[in-house]
């Protein structure tokens, strides 16, 4: 039996009795431990989906009222918390240790009856756009084996890419849920800050990070985000903004304002059939009547070092909690509190986490604070600022999600600063706080999937969802 990949689709099929809410689940868990090579899951919680697959279907049978998301299997990347569960951030520094609670995303996805399927593999604490940081390997692109997944969310996308299960939740810090959605021809979203809740997502950059999901389809990710979305008592961060209905689409203004960044597209290594992919669309809105005006944003050579800057600076005041001490891994060769300090944290962290950790510690140094750190907080200031103009005159901005499709694994893993820079596109939104979101548009010559990233002014993410399906049943 085949089974689609909209949960629209899955829900009517399961309401209908065309299979059970178990037919499904067996599914998702055989498609998982075929696809095993890609290395997607971590942990798949087997016995327990089964069971609550079960139980779903016995209530369904009874005509019982079920929430919004039964029938719905969701992956969990391995940094947001699920209670007596674990959750490692791909990182030995957690090996073995289990939540204590749930993230308030899990706690509104179980009370719509959605089921946790697993946890998903991604680069160690989020660092990184290739998923090859991962204690635990490296995601391989189901698209093509060579091929890296996008990162840190690579393991989430793939899964969904794959049809491991119907839609997974990531964590966007600098394009960690974007980039890995057009690298596998998923939709992906970050968030306006604060439109979400953290509460039980592992902190890499506390002011950046946002939780958001990857979908195959713009109606589950409307959908998803409308439940996940609101205020938090637990999360100090939160928006207090009500949430609109996101899931009822509605029609777009017909003359809308487009604006493209055009030394984005335009830039140096920006793939020739991502810059035509871009530019078709931006000739396809016009041609139905839209104001589509080419701006350059003359600060895209400051995104990438100012965001650097920020986000090591708070990973390495928040992964300090990573002592070896009250949990996760403590180093068998310790003997002291120092030895133990010292050598649960070099055995623990990776390679690239280390990296982070000391260029975060090296800004935040005293003789050096002003040079790096506060300079950098001025500019993104300047950053969000600029950004807050273009939407003064534009409704949205559109533009490559990526310079490149998915690029080949080990390509570019010796070099730290080649692969900052595939993040030079998505890091605009988490500096100025601002939602985008990555739409699956077609692919390039040898069938990679492209992506392409529209942005919004704060909170329209009504707004930005609503453009997002236009734009995808215009390019169909």
């Amino acid at each position: 039996m085949s089974f689609p990949k909209g949960f629209n689709t899955i829900q009517a099929d399961l309401l209908s009795g065309k299979y059970s809410c178990l037919d499904l689940a067996r599914f998702y868990l055989s498609n998982i431990e075929t696809n095993a090579h890609l290395n997607a899951f971590l942990e798949v919680y087997t016995n327990e989906v089964l069971a609550k697959a079960e139980a779903l279907d016995a209530r369904m049978q009874k005509r019982e009222k079920t929430g919004l998301l039964a029938g719905m299997f969701i992956g969990l990347k391995d940094n947001i918390c699920y209670k007596n569960h674990k959750v490692s951030a791909s990182s030995k520094i957690l090996e073995g240790f289990e939540s204590l609670y749930s993230a308030t995303v899990v706690d509104r996805l179980l009370a719509e009856d959605a089921i946790i399927i697993g946890r998903c593999n991604c680069d160690e604490f989020a660092m990184g756009a290739s998923n090859e940081n991962s204690a635990y390997g490296a995601v391989k692109n189901a698209q093509d084996l060579s091929k890296v997944s996008g990162g840190s969310s690579g393991g989430a996308a793939v899964a969904v890419q794959a049809n491991m299960c119907t839609a997974a939740l990531g964590s966007d810090t600098g394009g960690s849920v974007r980039q890995p959605a057009a690298f596998t021809g998923n939709f992906g979203i970050k968030p306006t800050y604060g439109r979400i809740s953290r509460y039980g997502l592992l902190s890499y950059a506390s002011s950046f990070d946002q939780i958001g999901p990857i979908t195959s389809s713009i109606e589950d990710m409307a959908l998803l985000m409308e439940i996940i979305a609101g205020d938090d008592g637990m999360d100090a961060t939160a928006s207090n903004q009500p949430v609109a209905s996101y899931s009822t689409f509605d029609k777009i203004n017909p003359n809308l304002k487009i604006a493209y960044l055009q030394n984005y597209v335009n830039a140096d290594g920006v793939q020739p059939e991502v810059k035509h992919k871009t530019l078709e669309i931006i000739e396809k809105l016009r041609a139905v009547g839209h104001t589509v005006e080419a701006v350059d944003f003359d600060l895209l050579e400051y995104l990438v070092p100012c965001y650097y800057v920020i986000t090591t600076a708070e990973a390495s005041s928040n992964l300090s909690r990573y002592s070896g001490i009250l949990y996760g891994y403590r180093s068998p060769s310790s003997t002291d509190l120092e030895s133990t300090l010292k050598k649960s944290r070099s055995e623990g962290f990776g390679d690239e986490v280390k990296r982070r950790i000391m260029a975060g510690t090296f800004v935040l140094s005293s003789d050096y604070y002003e040079a790096y750190y506060s300079k950098a907080q001025k500019v993104r200031r300047i950053i969000a600022n600029k950004t807050s103009e273009l939407f003064a005159s534009y409704d949205v901005v559109i533009n490559p999600t990526t310079p490149t499709t998915a690029f080949e694994l080990g390509g570019k893993i010796s070099d730290p600063i080649a692969m900052y820079l595939a993040d030079i596109f998505t890091v605009q939104a988490p500096l100025a706080g601002n939602p985008a979101i990555s739409i699956p548009v077609g692919s390039d010559n040898n069938g990679m999937p492209i992506g392409v990233q529209v942005m919004t002014d704060l909170f329209k993410e009504k707004e930005m969802l609503d453009f997002a399906n236009y734009l995808s049943q215009l390019m169909k």
